[in-house]
């Protein structure tokens, strides 16, 4: 037994031992850990319990050049409820009046909403979704209700934020407006005038913190935001949306009446490069158009006859010909090598001057005067064009601009018959835009200019920077040669016989060239053939204002497919619109100029604002934009049809405020 007894002890002992002997060394360790590890494991717990989560700013907002919206940022607002930090007696006092106030406020019944706050607090659910989708407006209001005016903590709140964009106009110029985009990899994808000035709307991020709660959701801590976001500039843009308007329902009649495939239109103010317009449609499966790509911008293609406009300015700076000069069109058929330049009316012209050439677009004529003029030096002629600046870029802030192709001899493609092709069109390829840009030059006086799609960047009222315009070349040719141009696209337009003789209205003058050009054309069943058609000019004709281009692609050709009847129609009804809306008066501007409707739409507005509402105001009249302001100021939810000045209210003026939550207002 004192053996047995003894046995025990020793190895009770050593039991104890080694039970001490361990835990010293888990004593150890864990010292050690601290030590050593203790801030690196600290870390980590935190980053598991809690994170920094960013803030988007808000986007500044895109405004066309009269003010009006193209682009804004709006507020979006989900409402949670965390349903564990809530007292008992705090949630069973006010669950009631909570669900009721929601219930009016969101148009659902209260017993939905009970229902909805009562399964949170059984299921201990801390992130319960109550409503998504909130504007500035309701988020405010929801904030105030029972239970939830306690904050975070005893009242459970939790507000979630985003900001979503919405473009007032709608589809009119989606694609020129654009987006910009960034994925999870950081990968930046840009488009229109969104992407091109994104770092001025963009604004600069803010950082919140987070705490991780139950099945992966994060619950922001504490009111306030650890660095606040800083919201974006505003951009006022050149575009200016009656004439964007005008020239996107002219481009899509026409598309539609000629079952084309896609096309574009762009407006430019002469004298300073600003786009005042800009539409790109094309067809969908369904035969519908919209704005799916930035044609006029991006799309690099043979522009046809409109070229040869270039072709002859070249000719007269280098006075290898005069407008005098006598070509003989043989007959519309010019064999050269193995190729024939054919003219569109058979039998050709017979012996015609270089002017009446250019009028009547002949391409034997204009493929003999370059060819016989520059074969012994071809380069003489591709330089010529390059001092012209055709072989640029036009240096957009757009992303996505086509690149123009303009040979060398002796680079790939250049063979014995590049110098007559080139001449009315073809083996070049510039962009609408490009396009546009040399014949506003020569409406110009040749002062080329780069393309402008921006006005002004602001903070509020406060100008941060201002554009200018900015010359390209100041001069693409000699005055001599502006002049004799001018007056041919003129005549192109006024003269009998002229391709766009159609086009011709007493009273107001344009002037501009046709261009039909074929596409898919090398080694295609002559039934597959497609055209481009265009028309590219100025107007008025004397002391032009806008410059403007339209481009189809791929006409019906049982319809028709020449320029002058596909493209010009359209050219002349934005040109026509255009005027009757801004009658183009000689006046002396005044150096301070006052403008009594503005000056009255302010007064009103200003108002409006100063009064203590309690009751809706009269809105008819005033600017859609300052109804939007006064009407939010005052809690109110507001839908917007149209654009302009306020046709029609929906609530009547006079009604009672508390008696209403939303307003309709027409535009027009």
């Amino acid at each position: 037994m004192a053996f047995s007894t003894k046995h025990i002890l020793t190895r009770l002992y050593l039991v104890s031992g080694g039970l001490f002997l361990f835990g010293g060394l888990v004593l150890f360790k864990l010292v050690s850990i601290q030590m050593v590890h203790g801030d690196k494991y600290k870390e980590l717990a935190l980053q598991r319990t809690e994170k920094m989560f960013t803030i988007p700013p808000n986007r500044g907002n895109l405004y066309s050049d009269d003010g009006s919206l193209l682009a804004t940022s709006v507020s979006k607002y989900a409402i949670r409820f965390d349903a564990v930090t809530v007292k008992n007696e705090d949630f069973e006092q006010h669950v009631g009046p909570l669900a009721s106030q929601l219930g009016a406020l969101l148009n659902k019944p209260a017993s939905h909403y009970e229902q909805l706050l009562r399964k949170a607090k059984a299921n201990k659910n801390r992130y319960a979704l109550i409503a998504r989708n909130l504007d500035y407006s309701q988020y405010m209001s929801v904030k105030e209700f029972p239970l939830f005016n306690m904050g975070p903590y005893r009242g459970g709140l939790i507000v979630d934020q985003k900001t979503v964009r919405e473009h007032p106009l709608g589809k009119i110029a989606e694609r020129s407006v654009g987006y910009e985009r960034f994925d999870e990899n950081g990968y930046v994808t840009r488009v229109g005038l969104e992407g091109a000035f994104g770092q001025y709307l963009r604004g600069k991020e803010g950082k919140r913190l987070k705490q991780k709660i139950a099945k992966g959701q994060w619950k922001p801590i504490g009111l306030d935001n650890i660095i606040e976001p800083k919201d974006g500039y505003d951009v006022i843009s050149t575009i200016d949306i009656n004439i964007q308007d005008i020239a996107h329902h002219a481009l899509l009649k026409q598309l539609e009446k000629y079952k084309a495939d896609h096309g574009c239109v762009i407006v430019m103010e002469t004298h300073t490069g600003e786009i005042k317009a800009i539409s790109n449609l094309g067809r969908t499966e369904d035969d519908k158009y919209y704005e799916r790509l930035n044609y006029a911008v991006g799309e690099s293609h043979e522009p046809g006859s409109t070229f040869k406009l270039m072709s002859l300015v070249a000719a007269l700076e280098d006075k290898v010909v005069d407008t005098s000069s006598v070509i003989d069109t043989e007959k519309g058929r010019w064999r050269l090598y193995d190729r024939i330049v054919r003219d569109s009316k058979h039998g050709g012209y017979g012996e015609i001057s270089v002017a009446r050439a250019f009028e009547l677009s002949s391409n034997t004529a204009f493929a003999k005067m370059i060819h016989n003029n520059y074969k012994q030096n071809p380069e003489a002629f591709v330089n010529r064009l390059r001092q012209m600046d055709l072989h640029k870029e036009l240096g957009l802030p757009i992303k996505g601009e086509g690149i123009p192709v303009l040979r060398n001899p002796g680079d790939k493609g250049w063979s014995g018959i590049s110098l007559a092709w080139m001449s009315h069109g073809y083996e070049v390829a510039l962009t609408p835009l490009q396009t546009l840009a040399f014949y506003n030059a020569i409406a110009n006086d040749g002062e080329l200019l780069r393309p402008r799609l921006i006005k002004e960047v602001k903070e509020w009222n406060n100008t941060i920077q201002r554009f200018e315009k900015e010359v390209i070349n100041p001069a693409i040719c000699s005055e001599e040669t502006v002049k004799k141009v001018q007056q041919l696209l003129k005549n192109v337009v006024e003269k009998e016989h002229g391709t766009g003789h159609k086009l011709f209205a007493e009273g107001f003058s344009m002037a501009g060239k046709t261009g039909t050009a074929q596409k898919n054309y090398v080694g295609k069943d002559p039934d597959k053939l497609r055209y481009i058609s265009t028309f590219a000019g100025y107007f008025p004709a004397d002391d032009p204002k806008y410059s403007c281009i339209v481009v189809i692609h791929e006409p019906d050709k049982s319809v028709g497919y020449y320029g002058a009847d596909v493209s010009g129609p359209v050219f002349k009804s934005i040109a026509h619109k255009i005027y009757s809306n801004n009658p183009l008066v000689d006046e002396v501007a005044d150096l301070e100029p006052f403008n009594e409707v503005l000056e009255e739409a302010y007064e009103s507005y200003y108002d409006e604002v100063q009064k203590d509402l309690t009751i809706m105001p009269n809105l008819k009249g005033m600017s859609g934009m300052d109804a939007i302001s006064i009407l939010e100021n005052l809690g109110l939810k507001v839908e917007i049809k149209g654009n302009g000045k306020v046709k029609k209210q929906s609530v009547r003026q006079g009604t009672k405020l508390n008696e209403v939550s939303k307003i309709v207002l027409d535009l027009s």
